[in-house]
């Protein structure tokens, strides 16, 4: 069969592209050649140009003969034949000599002569030089050529436009007073300053020499040396798409041949193997894809063979994945064993089923469901009601060993049948079946029986039928679950009401408890400050010796009743703020408030206590402090836990500091640090909850354990934060924050610090 033709208006060929792409190459790389070449060949043929016209400028302007007898005898017929000498060279344009005065002695240009002053237009070159370029060097002599570049448009035709450029050579003849020149002939010295008289010698000016030299050779010369380069470059560039179309014919025609078998394989066709003409890759190519078709043959007829099973085998997970969707969509037993039983029969080619249910209580099995049979036969099976028993019948085998069963003949069995069974598999025309275990979760819940009416069953029934078996019994087994929860849930709801009940009843007998405590709480606080009263001031007097003489052990006595009662009357006052916070009772009355005024205020009242431990106590202020948003008898009870707590558990001698500093995110921010006996690491969080036992080297100065739970709590009202660092021997210090006020207010500015 012959390849499949392709269009080719529509691509461009791996042929075409291969010989532009090799074309392209070939001519970036001689353009870029040739232009180098080009381009240095023209600048070393200007510099030539250049050094002819510093030469002959120099050779004239150096020779006596021409001073002498030509310019200044002004010889004319001496002049033309110099001038005629230098235009008989090839790039020479015009001659001009000009006299000191100003006026040109002789001039000619190719095409024409002219020996007097002024403009003269030729053929081929229409005017002579500037004659400001002589007047220039008349003014400043010197004995180096000037070089000027003019620049001529010829127009061929009224199309195309020569741009021709002359170098126009200038030198001045100079001779000294006595008819020396200044310079020997052919001496060319390219200096850049000018030189207007020799050292000894004044040097006159006789006259300027001025020759013209064109680039037209020049030109002419590059034109024809592109001309052939380009000739050249062609060449190559034909050689080399020539070149290349052989070499890629070699590559694209296998290649097509390729293009063509593979789309005879694309349309489902037979291709004819194809022999590979080289032995190269492309030769390997052919080799393998004759392979592939082959390959391709033999995979297609496996695919075919197996379409069949394949499209059985979708039927049947079809069946199996409405059954689970049946399973999924219902709890009730008696429907949802009817539907799948319906499924079944529907989608598996079975005529007749029985789903056969095992009764715990009994230990007896039951026809739970039926389908494909008449109703009479249905109404006979309902009634059946068989005994399990391991007498190695297939009941015993399906219930007890959990075999499954494929029978090819009902009355090669009839003799491990039990008697109701075979009677009602003989009435319903029942001659091969197939009967599979309901198990799930190590338990036989019954076995599910089918038949194909006259036709035999098979093994893939057997193994569709164990496929179902397990979603099945998975189903039976939840639907009976489900009935069991709903027992269950109905029990536990009774008994939830009835556990509601018993604590809404310790519920309400726990708040009573608890109104009781805070009662007992600050009835007993107030009753134990009336005692107490009394028991200081007696201790006091006795102290005082109001009563008598104190001897210095009496004395001690009643200093440690008057230290145990401080402890005592701040253990009642922290149990009284608990129980206020406890119950909630606390209510802030926010104004804005001077945090560092109520420190000093705070200060002065503890500097008695500070200084009878020699405790030095320091109030460090801080200029600008904005007032906060808060309670100033709930703040300065704050400040008095926290210094009174540093007062407590610093030893004698040591030093309190209190200082104050602003956030960023609008708080301020109170520390007191203290050089007491500090805190382990381990327990740097327990003091601030409420009865903690924080282990310290001054045990006597605890008390009741909640001055830090009272102190957070209060900071925490004011949206607030406290934490403490600390360290064992290093001190303490505590930090707590209290929001900005919103709007600053004229407050009173605190007193003046007091040295401690």
């Amino acid at each position: 069969m012959a390849p499949m033709p392709f269009p080719a208006n529509r691509f461009l060929g791996l042929r075409t592209k291969f010989v532009l792409f090799f074309s392209l190459i070939l001519a970036v790389a001689c353009s870029t050649v040739s232009w180098y070449y080009v381009e240095e060949r023209r600048e070393a043929m200007a510099v030539n140009l250049q050094q002819l016209g510093t030469i002959l400028l120099a050779s004239v302007v150096h020779n006596e003969h021409f001073q002498y007898a030509g310019l200044v005898a002004e010889d004319r017929d001496t002049l033309q034949q110099f001038i005629e000498g230098l235009m008989a060279v090839q790039d020479v344009v015009y001659v001009v000599i000009t006299r000191s005065d100003g006026t040109v002695l002789a001039q000619q240009t190719k095409g024409s002569r002219q020996s007097s002053a002024g403009l003269v237009r030729s053929v081929d070159y229409p005017l002579y030089p500037d004659s400001q370029i002589a007047k220039r060097l008349f003014q400043s002599p010197n004995t180096t050529p000037l070089m000027t570049r003019i620049s001529l448009s010829t127009k061929i035709g009224n199309r195309f436009a020569w741009e021709e450029i002359v170098y126009d050579f200038a030198m001045p003849v100079l001779r000294t007073a006595k008819g020396d020149t200044s310079l020997t002939p052919f001496s060319i010295q390219m200096d850049e300053g000018n030189t207007n008289s020799s050292p000894t010698r004044p040097a006159l000016v006789s006259g300027v020499v001025q020759i013209g030299l064109t680039d037209a050779h020049l030109k002419h010369e590059l034109l024809t040396m592109i001309g052939n380069i380009l000739v050249f470059t062609a060449l190559i560039i034909g050689a080399g798409a020539l070149g290349a179309y052989l070499l890629t014919l070699r590559i694209t025609k296998p290649l097509r041949s390729l293009a063509g078998v593979a789309g005879q394989v694309a349309e489902g066709h037979s291709p004819v193997p194809l022999t590979p003409s080289t032995r190269d890759e492309v030769g390997q190519l052919t080799s393998m894809f004759n392979l592939m078709t082959h390959s391709l043959q033999e995979r297609s007829i496996a695919i075919t063979a197996n379409l069949a099973t394949i499209k059985h085998q979708v039927g049947q997970l079809t069946t199996l994945h409405q059954v689970s969707a049946a399973i999924v969509g219902t709890l009730d037993r008696s429907q949802l064993l009817n539907t799948i039983l319906q499924l079944l029969i529907a989608n598996l080619g079975s005529t007749r089923m029985f789903l056969m249910l095992r009764h715990r209580e009994r230990d007896t099995v039951y026809v739970a469901q039926i389908a494909g049979v008449s109703p009479d036969i249905a109404e006979a099976a309902r009634h059946l009601d068989v005994p399990i028993q391991n007498d190695g019948s297939l009941q015993a085998d399906l219930l007890i060993h959990g075999k499954p069963l494929l029978i090819l003949s009902l009355e090669a069995v009839a003799d491990r049948m039990q008697p109701p069974i075979l009677d009602l598999a003989r009435r319903t025309g029942v001659t091969s079946f197939v009967a599979v275990p309901l198990q799930s979760h190590n338990q036989m819940l019954g076995y599910l029986v089918a038949d194909r009416g006259a036709q035999p069953c098979t093994d893939e029934d057997l193994h569709m039928l164990l496929t179902i078996a397990s979603h099945v019994a998975a189903a039976i087994d939840n639907a009976r679950a489900y009935s069991h929860l709903e027992e269950l849930t109905q029990h536990l709801e009774q008994r939830i009401a009835a556990r509601t009940q018993e604590l809404s009843i310790a519920n309400e007998r726990l708040q009573e408890q608890d109104q009781r405590r805070s009662m007992f709480l600050s009835v007993a606080s107030h009753e134990l400050r009336t005692p107490m009263t009394v028991i200081r001031s007696f201790a006091d007097n006795m102290r005082d010796g109001i009563a008598g003489p104190v001897s210095e052990q009496q004395l001690t006595y009643l200093t440690r009743i008057g230290h145990n009662l401080n402890r005592l009357t701040r253990i009642i006052n922290q149990l009284l703020d608990w129980s206020r916070l406890d119950s909630e009772k606390e209510v802030l009355c926010l104004t804005p408030v001077c945090v560092e005024a109520t420190a000093l205020l705070v200060a002065d009242s503890l500097r008695t206590v500070a200084a009878e431990k020699t405790i030095a106590l320091e109030i460090v202020r801080a200029n600008g402090l904005p007032a906060v948003q808060g309670d100033h008898d709930k703040l300065e009870q704050i400040l008095w836990n926290l210094i009174g707590n540093a007062i407590k558990f610093t030893p004698p001698g040591g030093r309190i500091t209190v200082d104050f500093q602003t956030t960023p995110d609008g708080f301020v921010q109170t520390s007191v640090a203290d050089t007491g006996c500090g805190i382990d690491p381990g327990h740097v969080e327990k003091p601030f909850q409420e009865f903690s036992k924080v282990p310290s080297a001054n045990p006597s100065a605890q008390g009741a354990q909640l001055g830090l739970f009272i102190t957070k709590s209060l900071v925490t009202m004011h949206r607030g934060t406290i934490w403490v660092e600390s360290a064992p021997g290093a001190g303490s210090r505590f930090y707590f924050t209290v929001p900005v006020a919103s709007s600053r207010e004229d407050l009173p500015q605190p007193a003046p610090q007091r040295d401690a």
